[in-house]
Formats: C-alpha cells, sequence, structure tokens
C-alpha cells in the first residue's frame, strides 16, 4: 500500500477558525465595551425623555449608531495610547501592547466604526445629531487622547466633555433640536467625571508618573486631589436635582437624585479627610460612583414626567406636538443595554 506523506506546514494549515475569527474579541476590547455601554444607557435616557413622537426602529438605530461611535473612539484612544498602556500595569494586557491587533488594523477599524456610525445617524436619523456624534469623537480623540491626557492635570475635567455628550445626541436624534434638559443631563456626567477618575487615580499615582500622565495626583498630590474631588462632588447635587425642580422628572427622581449625591458627598468628604496611607476610601468612593451614575439616569428613565415640557432651541417640537403621539418604548434589549459594572479605567 503506497503511503503518501503530508507536508507538516501543510498540515498545520488546513481549515480551521481564521486568524480574524479568533481575534474578535480582541476587537471587541478596543471598543471598550463597558464604557460603550455607559454612552449606550445615557444616551437611551437623553432620547427617552425627549418630548414628541419617535419611532422605535429609529430610536435603536439612533442607539446603534450611537454605540458604534462610542467603540470608535475608544479603539482611536487605544491605537493612539498604545505606546502608555504598555507600561502600566492595568493596561499592559490591552490587545495593542499584547501584539494581538496591530496600531494600524487598530486605525483602520476605528476610522471605518466612525465614519459608519456618523453616516447612518446622519442618514437615517438627523444630521445634528451625525454632527454631535462626530465631535464628541473627534474631541475624544483629538482634543481629550492627543492633547489633553498628556499635557494638562486638567485632562479628566475638559476631556469629561466628550463622555457627557451621549445624552445629548440622543435627544437631538429624537427631535433634531438642543433643549435645556439634555444640556442638565450633560452637567451631571461632566461635573460626576472628574471625581470619579481621581478616585481611581489615586490609588495608580505611581503607574500614572512612570507613563509621563500628567493626572491630578501626580502634579498636585493627594491633599489638592481631594479638595477637588470634595468641590466637585458638592457641587453635583444641586445640578443632580434640577430635573426635579424643572419639572421634566418625577418626585422619585428627585429624591433618589438627593439620596445619592448626599452618600456621593459624604464619602468624598471621608476620602479627604482619611490619611494618605488609606487606599480603601478611594477605592469606595470610585465603586459608589458607578452605582450612582447608574442609579441616578436610571431613576430618570423610569420617572422622567408624563408632562415635559421642552426649551429647545426652535419650534419643532411645538409643531410635532400637534401630530399624532406614537409610544416612545424602545425594544428589551436596547433598555438593557447597560452594564452596572462599568470600569472607567478603561479610558
Amino acid at each position: 500500500m503506497k503511503v503518501t506523506a503530508i507536508p507538516l506546514s501543510l498540515a498545520c494549515n488546513r481549515p480551521s477558525r481564521s486568524g480574524l475569527t479568533t481575534r474578535v474579541p480582541d476587537f471587541v476590547a478596543l471598543m471598550k465595551p463597558r464604557v460603550m455601554a455607559l454612552a449606550v444607557f445615557t444616551a437611551l435616557v437623553g432620547l427617552k425623555i425627549a418630548r414628541g413622537h419617535f419611532d422605535p426602529l429609529f430610536g435603536s438605530i439612533a442607539i446603534l449608531a450611537i454605540a458604534a461611535g462610542a467603540g470608535a473612539a475608544g479603539v482611536l484612544n487605544m491605537w493612539y495610547d498604545a505606546d502608555i498602556d504598555a507600561v502600566m500595569t492595568r493596561t499592559a494586557m490591552r490587545p495593542i501592547p499584547r501584539g494581538t491587533v496591530s496600531r494600524v488594523e487598530a486605525l483602520i477599524f476605528g476610522l471605518f466604526l466612525a465614519c459608519s456610525a456618523v453616516a447612518v445617524l446622519g442618514i437615517a436619523l438627523n444630521i445634528k445629531a451625525a454632527a454631535l456624534l462626530a465631535f464628541g469623537i473627534f474631541f475624544y480623540v483629538v482634543v481629550y487622547t492627543m492633547w489633553l491626557k498628556r499635557h494638562t492635570p486638567q485632562n479628566i475635567v475638559i476631556g469629561g466633555a466628550a463622555s457627557a455628550l451621549p445624552p445629548v445626541i440622543g435627544w437631538t436624534a429624537a427631535t433634531g433640536e438642543i433643549g435645556l434638559e439634555p444640556l442638565i443631563l450633560f452637567l451631571i456626567i461632566f461635573l460626576w467625571t472628574p471625581p470619579h477618575f481621581w478616585a481611581l487615580s489615586l490609588n495608580r499615582t505611581h503607574e500614572y508618573g512612570r507613563a509621563g500622565v500628567p493626572m491630578l495626583p501626580v502634579v498636585a498630590g493627594r491633599a489638592a486631589t481631594t479638595r477637588h474631588i470634595v468641590i466637585y462632588s458638592v457641587l453635583l447635587v444641586p445640578i443632580s436635582v434640577l430635573p426635579w425642580a424643572l419639572g421634566f422628572a418625577g418626585t422619585l427622581y428627585g429624591a433618589i437624585a438627593l439620596f445619592c449625591g448626599a452618600i456621593f458627598s459624604a464619602l468624598a468628604l471621608r476620602l479627604h479627610w482619611s490619611p494618605a496611607t488609606n487606599r480603601k476610601a478611594a477605592h469606595r468612593l470610585f465603586v459608589f460612583s458607578i452605582s450612582y451614575l447608574f442609579l441616578v439616569y436610571a431613576a430618570l428613565l423610569i420617572n422622567s414626567s408624563g408632562d415635559r415640557w421642552s426649551s429647545t432651541f426652535s419650534t419643532r417640537a411645538a409643531r410635532a406636538a400637534d401630530g399624532p403621539v406614537q409610544a416612545e418604548t424602545l425594544p428589551q434589549p436596547v433598555r438593557t443595554a447597560f452594564i452596572t459594572g462599568v470600569k472607567a479605567d478603561e479610558v
């Protein structure tokens, strides 16, 4: 019987799962899915509280486009920050430093996601929402990642504007306009971001210093950082109750926002008064800050007033009110997009 030898190289290369398929989880990781889920959830709240009629199909398209845009920003952030990620313990196992995805692949993937998300939102919904999404991606990648992050201790303060845009984009996708309500939602996230990230960075000061990232604890020290955390935490309380005070959220929301804000401020004060050797105080505040944002936005989603008013900068909402009002309910999978275990250190 004749036996034919098969070269080892051919045997090893017989059809199996392709290299691209096996790397799908790496490309998903580049999109920072937990941070992307935060953007999806806050955008959903902005879309849900917008007055006027809105089709569930277009709502789903808007949410998917915003998710893709947020993912694109994450990919491009990792593309540019690959050198920093490689020297920090918490980021060294990201796909690019680990070598499972090249920087060129990440750049192409991020640009494709960004362009696709903006195009879909502009074609399916409206140009204003698409422009806001494009601006958010640009601000996060160029202004924050490429400039602020490496040059100023106020990087998180200014850069936080990008993370605060999703509810404004959601509202604009639904109405075609910008109103006072989404701007208040923007302010809540904008004021929440600095104490959230500073609480994280307090326990990672040496890592940021080694990577050359001028986070506030690295540049100004612990005392100044905790003092800033207290200031932002206290300012967050009155801003967070504005939806109730202005009438587009109910009493339940107001009570939850006030209660959570009080806990947030108390934990910030406790951190400020704690000794420098106490790492638990910063970690405790960081963990609660994740729950805080979820609870406040979930309460707003559930308890937004049925008799909403709008302060849009045009009369489009008034014209829409003359027509038949359709259900604003979105599909269940969209409602559950937010993951409570968001890890902001992915940003």
